[in-house]
């Protein structure tokens, strides 16, 4: 109890929760990885309490498992791996720091969500890109440094976007700053009790000098930034970012093209691509179609009877400059091209109406979380490769499908080109019955089994949660010894996450 009262003395007494049953929620998620009970979990309110939880657990040698999103949990990464785990929730840092219209820029603290963050950037003609239906709850910065693929690769000039600049708690207990904020953020002294600014008088010396926060490179050389990307918290624990945002459009326009087969939508897309004809551009099969659409098992199973298999969806805006003439000429032109490959731009497919489908994928999803209202449970195989290779992925799904019995109707697929379409976010929703004990363990043999399969086929797990961290750390042993290296160096003692990545 020395420990927790050393906690309550940095947090305060009612910012340590031991409750059994809160902690229960802590212990496993929708995915398949072990249970284990954290011994308790500390809310701070500020970096400087952060800073003082991670030289306590230094001090002590405790697990520190940071979580910033509010349940459902659905990858594993936020599940202790190790005994006496704390987990450090971030959620009540939730504060806007700044919005900046002119250089449309926004920083933000890790307990920010989707919908409070568009709902008051929307208030000064502002939008950040968003990934496809994330929950209500969901941490921005632990979408943003986990890589999920925003719905706009126009906007997608790297894998990271929009992360600019942030701020790190290292396992050294340092704070650490990145990018033209780190240089915005040293005080007057020098040499030994030189220290980092607070974040206020950083905004205001920004603001002072007319920074844009958006440069996210160095200091120095190194893009420090890069190392917690993708980190499942196990290089630092993030306290705030800067992030890109886009204008609010005035005009706005969705499509749908349909098609039975993937292979007929694929050329029309990469021209899209190369012209950036667009501002949305994903796929979807009518499987997931059907699942964003409906409310209920029932309404899913509905709709998908009538859609056709394939389904790019194309968003098309117009901001502050003549923006109904230019809506106007890229529908016009969007329509040329899709005739010329053999395709049609469609406002609605089986009474979908393609505003109706850009309406919802503009927002967070809806309480209950999208892709657990078919069966109420759901394991997601994502990865990346190319567009052009992507028929081949779905093939081996559904073949990989077929020999465990699992149908393949049931597979929602969501195909999104990124990093302004050189390479496309591959995703298969598998949807199953939790509570059904065959059925569950039908997908725990599944699941590694189709996984396997498409690593072999080339599929690059660029975000290896859960069994795809061996799977895919040990195709390079180079890159592993690196990346091991690294840890000893921003987190000698081994505190933070352990167990996740290649980090024993």
């Amino acid at each position: 109890m020395a420990s927790y009262k050393a906690l309550t003395e940095i947090v305060g007494h009612e910012q340590v929760v031991t409750d059994p049953i809160v902690l229960e929620r802590y212990s496993c998620d929708h995915s398949f990885c072990p249970q284990k009970k954290p011994s308790c979990a500390v809310f701070p309110h500020d970096a400087e309490q952060v800073q003082k939880i991670v030289a306590w657990a230094r001090h002590t040698k405790t697990p520190l498992v940071p979580v910033s999103s509010g349940s459902p949990h659905v990858r594993g990464d936020t599940v202790p791996s190790q005994d006496g785990a704390v987990m450090v929730d971030l959620s009540k840092m939730n504060r806007i720091i700044m919005i900046d219209r002119r250089n449309r820029v926004v920083i933000v603290e890790p307990g920010v969500t989707f919908d409070l963050l568009q709902t008051e950037l929307a208030k000064q003609g502002l939008r950040l890109p968003m990934p496809l239906l994330p929950r209500r709850s969901k941490s921005v910065l632990a979408s943003v440094l986990e890589r999920e693929p925003i719905l706009n690769p126009r906007y997608a000039w790297s894998l990271t976007e929009p992360l600019r600049c942030l701020e790190t708690v290292l396992g050294t207990g340092d704070v650490f700053r990145t990018g033209e904020l780190a240089g915005a953020s040293i005080s007057t002294t020098t040499g030994v009790d030189a220290k980092l600014l607070p974040l206020e008088k950083v905004v205001e010396k920004r603001r002072a000098t007319q920074d844009t926060a958006l440069y996210q490179y160095g200091p120095g050389q190194f893009n420090y930034y890069k190392l917690l990307s993708g980190a499942q918290g196990t290089m630092g624990i993030v306290t705030w970012a800067s992030l890109r945002c886009e204008v609010l459009p005035t005009v706005r326009r969705f499509f749908l093209v349909p098609s039975e087969r993937l292979e007929s939508l694929i050329p029309f897309a990469y021209r899209l691509l190369r012209l950036r004809f667009y501002d949305e551009l994903f796929f979807l099969n009518r499987s997931h179609m059907a699942t964003l659409l409906g409310k209920d098992s029932q309404d899913i199973i509905r709709i998908r009877h009538d859609l056709p298999a394939w389904i790019l969806v194309v968003g098309i805006a117009g901001r502050a400059i003549l923006p109904d003439e230019k809506v106007a000429f890229l529908e016009k032109d969007i329509s040329a091209f899709a005739e010329q490959y053999g395709v049609r731009l469609e406002s609605s497919i089986s009474g979908v109406t393609a505003e109706h489908v850009g309406e919802i994928v503009l927002n967070p999803s809806p309480d209950p979380y999208w892709k657990l209202r078919t069966k109420g449970g759901c394991q997601d195989i994502f990865f990346l490769s190319t567009l052009n290779r992507a028929p081949g992925f779905v093939t081996t799904m559904h073949a990989a499908a077929a020999a465990f019995g699992y149908p393949s109707s049931d597979i929602g697929i969501y195909l999104q080109p990124t990093h302004m379409g050189t390479s496309c976010h591959i995703e298969f929703a598998l949807p199953f019955h939790p509570e059904d004990e065959q059925n569950t363990e039908r997908m725990k043999k599944l699941f590694p089994a189709a996984s396997e399969r498409l690593m072999q086929q080339g599929a690059f797990f660029s975000r290896p949660y859960g069994i795809w961290a061996p799977l895919e750390f040990r195709r390079n042993s180079e890159h592993t010894a690196v990346l091991q290296k690294l840890k000893t160096l921003f987190d000698p003692q081994g505190i933070l996450n352990p167990g996740k990545l290649c980090f024993g």
